[in-house]
């Protein structure tokens, strides 16, 4: 197995990173990086071309060239037992949007929330103050759509414990 924290280390690399976004419906980091051969199946499979070779050669998402369709193409293409059943929800993710976001220097923009088909993201209207962004997430579903359109490259999803919020 590849320790990426050490790799990362010997490499003086931040090893507080966060950890990558898996494929969906991985069942585990653990297994995954036990398991995954580092073909390339799933990367090829990947209409939306979202999947990239991340640390060590495993693959990991890329929100920042597109969402997920949930097409299930890329499990599929996998040979390898790595993946929960496709009647579970894909990821549990994290989404934040940082103090980057234009609202927060009273620009009007709600991108993230039109490309935001589950309507996870919607803006609430302050007194004498542009819409603020808030997140059901509940409701969101880990696509990514939001994460591509953003100018200001504000939104960030994670497989981080700490729970979603805005900045």
């Amino acid at each position: 197995m590849v320790d990426l924290r050490r790799r990362n280390f010997m490499r003086a690399k931040k090893v507080s990173t966060p950890p990558a976004i898996r494929l969906p419906w991985t069942a585990d980091e653990t297994l995954f990086t036990r398991g995954c051969t580092q073909c390339g199946k799933c990367q090829s499979a990947c209409e939306e071309n979202i999947i990239v070779k991340g640390d060590g050669g495993f693959p990991e998402i890329n929100f920042a060239a597109g969402e997920c369709t949930f097409c299930q193409k890329c499990v599929v293409a996998c040979d390898e037992p790595l993946f929960n059943a496709f009647d579970t929800q894909p990821w549990q993710l994290n989404i934040e949007i940082t103090s980057s976001c234009l609202t927060t220097k009273q620009v009007h923009c709600q991108i993230c929330q039109d490309s935001c088909e589950t309507e996870a993201i919607i803006f609430k209207h302050l007194h004498a103050s542009v819409p603020q962004p808030n997140i059901t997430l509940n409701d969101c579903n880990g696509c990514g759509a939001c994460v591509s359109v953003c100018p200001e490259s504000a939104i960030k999803l994670s497989t981080s414990s700490l729970g979603a919020h805005n900045e």
